[in-house]
C-alpha cells in the first residue's frame, strides 16, 4: 500500500504520530537511522496528559502497570534530607491519571514499537533520509539503507528526527536558543539496600542530581551534572566515566552503587525552531523544540505535538478538509513550545545557580515553603496542572471559540467521573469529533448533529460536572485530540455550522477518503458561511 505520510524518526514522537495516523486510517511509513529503539535514553516522566492520549489508543492502563507511580519526591542538599513532597494522587479529581509515572524512554519506545506492529506498521531501522523535494503534488524523498537508495513518494513528510534533524536542516529552518555549560550524565545502576520507589533529587549549585526507579530491570536511573574533572591538565582529557561521578554522587543521594548497567554523557540545549511547517513538511518533538530537564516536559511535549498533528493530517487526507486546517498545528504548538522552553530554562537555571536567587530557592523556599504549600489542595492542583500538561490550551486558534462556564474554546475537555463508575472520556476512544452535553439536549442541536453525522453524547447534570467548570445544559464540540473547539452555552448552531464550513469538516459516516487534490499553501481558510 502506498504510504501517504513519511515519518522520519522512531522515537516516542514519531511512534505516537504513526500510531495515531494508523488509527485514523492513514497509511504511514516510518524510518530511523538507528538499528533499534534507544538503549541509553534519558526521559523518564510520563505525565497525565500523555496517559490520557494513550487511553484513547487503548493502552493507558497498560503503560501505568509497566511503570512506577511516583508517590513522593525526596529532596536533599549537601548529603542531607531537607524536604519530602507528597505526590500520591496529586491530581485527584482532575484526571483519570492523577500522578506522575516513571517509565524510562527506552522501555517506552520498545512498547510503542510493539503497539505499532500490532497495527501492521513496521519501523524501518537502519534507514535514513538522504534528501527530499516537495511541490503542490507531494513530497519525493530519497532514502538510504546500507548502500541502496530508495525512492519514496508521499503526500506529507514529518520530521521527528531529533535535535540534529535532517528534515529541519534541509528546510533551512532556524533553531534558535543555546546550550547549557554543564555536561550531564545518565546511568542505570543497582543500589545496596531496599529498592527505592520514589524520586530522589539533590539540589545544589552545579550539582543537580536525580534518582528514579526503573521497574523493568529493578534498577535506578541516575541523571545529573558531571562534576568538574580533578585530573592533571597535562595528562589530557580522559573520557568521562561513572567512576568520576561515584565519589560525588553517592553521598549526595545517600546511596551505595553495587552494580553499573550502563553510563553515558550528553549536553542539554534549549532551542525552538522558527517554523514547525514548510508546505507539506512538518517538524515535531526534539526536531522542533528541545528543553532543559526541568519538570520532565520534553518527551511529553513531543507526544503532544504528534497527537495534535495526526488528526489534522487525517482530516485533510481522509475527508477532504481544507488544507488551512494544517496551519493550526504550528499556530497552536509553536506558541506553547516557546513558553515552555522559556519557563523550564528559567526554572533550571535557578535550581543550579550559584547566585543569591539559587541559594534562596534551595535553602529556604524548597525545604520550608514548598512542603507547606503542597499540603494545600489548591497548591497541589496548580502543581499538577503545570507538570501534567492538562492545562495546555489554544484560545487563539482559528479552531477555538466560545465560553461556557469556566471552559473556553481551546481548553482541554475537563474530566468528569460518573456515578456509575464511567466517565466522559470513554467516548473519546473513537478519536472522532463529537458533541458533549451536560444536562438537557436541545432537539435542534440533536437534529443538526444527526445531519452532520456528528456523534452526540449527553450526561445528566451532576455536581462533578459543575466542579469541573462545565455549564449546565451547555454543549461542547470536542476535537479528536480531546480539546474543546467550541464552547456553546446555549447550544448555538450558527457557531457550529460556521466552523464546519470554514474548514470543510466532515464527520462520522461522511468521513470517507476523497481523491481531491490537497491545498498545502499557508493560506487563510475560505470565508465562513452558514447552512
Amino acid at each position: 500500500m502506498v504510504p501517504q505520510v513519511l515519518i522520519v524518526g522512531a522515537g516516542p514522537t514519531g511512534l505516537v504520530l504513526a500510531l495515531r495516523l494508523a488509527r485514523h486510517g492513514v497509511t504511514v511509513r516510518i524510518i530511523d537511522q538507528n538499528s533499534g529503539p534507544g538503549q541509553a535514553s534519558r526521559a523518564m516522566a510520563v505525565h497525565a496528559r500523555t496517559l490520557e492520549f494513550y487511553r484513547q489508543l487503548g493502552f493507558g492502563d497498560t503503560v501505568v502497570d509497566l511503570g512506577i507511580r511516583i508517590e513522593a519526591i525526596h529532596l536533599r542538599e549537601e548529603g542531607h534530607d531537607i524536604a519530602e513532597l507528597p505526590f500520591k494522587d496529586i491530581g485527584a479529581g482532575l484526571s483519570p491519571y492523577p500522578f506522575v509515572l516513571a517509565f524510562p524512554q527506552d522501555d517506552h519506545e520498545r512498547f510503542l514499537v510493539e503497539q505499532l506492529r500490532a497495527h501492521g506498521v513496521e519501523v524501518e531501522w537502519n534507514t535514513e533520509l538522504e534528501s527530499f523535494t516537495q511541490d503542490e503534488w507531494g513530497v519525493r524523498s530519497v532514502l538510504r539503507r546500507g548502500g541502496e537508495r530508495i525512492a519514496c513518494g508521499t503526500a506529507f513528510l514529518c520530521g521527528c528526527d531529533g535535535a540534529r534533524s535532517r528534515v529541519r536542516e534541509s528546510l533551512q529552518i532556524n533553531f534558535g536558543g543555546g546550550t547549557y555549560d554543564h555536561l550531564y550524565y545518565v546511568a542505570d545502576v543497582k543500589t545496596d539496600g531496599p529498592p527505592n520507589v520514589d524520586l530522589v533529587g539533590h539540589l545544589g549549585a552545579n550539582t543537580f542530581a536525580l534518582m528514579l526507579p526503573v521497574r523493568s530491570r529493578g534498577m535506578q536511573r541516575l541523571i545529573g551534572i558531571m562534576p568538574e574533572p580533578k585530573t592533571d591538565p597535562a595528562a589530557g582529557h580522559a573520557e568521562p566515566s561513572f567512576e568520576d561521578v561515584r565519589p560525588v554522587l553517592e553521598p549526595l543521594l545517600g546511596i551505595k552503587v553495587a552494580q553499573l548497567n550502563w553510563f553515558s554523557t550528553y549536553r542539554v540545549h534549549h532551542r525552538v525552531a522558527s517554523q514547525f511547517r514548510v508546505g507539506r513538511c512538518f517538524l515535531a518533538g526534539d526536531a522542533a523544540h528541545i528543553h532543559s530537564p526541568a519538570g520532565g516536559q520534553g518527551m511529553n511535549t513531543g507526544i503532544g505535538d504528534a497527537v495534535n498533528l495526526a488528526w489534522k493530517l487525517a482530516q485533510v487526507l481522509r475527508t477532504g478538509a481544507h488544507g488551512a486546517l494544517l496551519d493550526t498545528y504550528q499556530a497552536e504548538r509553536l506558541v506553547f513550545a516557546r513558553k515552555l522552553v522559556t519557563t523550564t530554562d528559567r526554572a533550571f537555571q535557578m535550581v543550579v545557580s550559584q547566585g543569591t536567587g539559587g541559594q534562596l530557592l534551595r535553602n529556604w523556599l524548597v525545604p520550608h515553603v514548598l512542603p507547606v504549600l503542597t499540603g494545600f489542595s489548591a497548591a497541589r492542583r496548580t502543581l499538577f496542572k503545570t507538570l501534567s500538561q492538562v492545562q495546555i490550551h489554544y484560545p487563539d486558534s482559528l479552531l477555538s471559540g466560545g465560553r461556557a462556564g469556566e471552559i473556553i474554546g481551546g481548553d482541554r475537555l475537563p474530566w468528569v467521573p460518573q456515578a456509575d463508575g464511567g466517565d466522559n472520556f470513554a467516548p473519546l476512544r473513537s478519536l472522532d469529533w463529537q458533541l458533549h452535553v451536560y444536562g438537557k439536549t436541545d432537539p435542534l442541536l440533536a437534529a443538526a448533529a444527526q445531519v452532520l453525522h456528528l456523534p452526540l453524547h449527553a450526561w445528566p447534570w451532576s455536581e462533578a460536572a459543575g466542579q469541573a467548570g462545565l455549564l449546565e445544559d451547555a454543549a461542547y464540540l470536542v476535537r479528536p485530540d480531546m480539546h474543546v473547539a467550541l464552547a456553546l452555552p446555549r447550544q448555538e448552531l450558527d457557531a457550529l455550522r460556521e466552523l464546519v464550513a470554514r474548514f470543510q469538516l466532515r464527520f462520522g459516516a461522511e468521513a470517507e477518503p476523497v481523491p481531491a487534490s490537497i491545498s498545502t499553501s499557508n493560506s487563510s481558510p475560505p470565508p465562513p458561511s452558514l447552512y
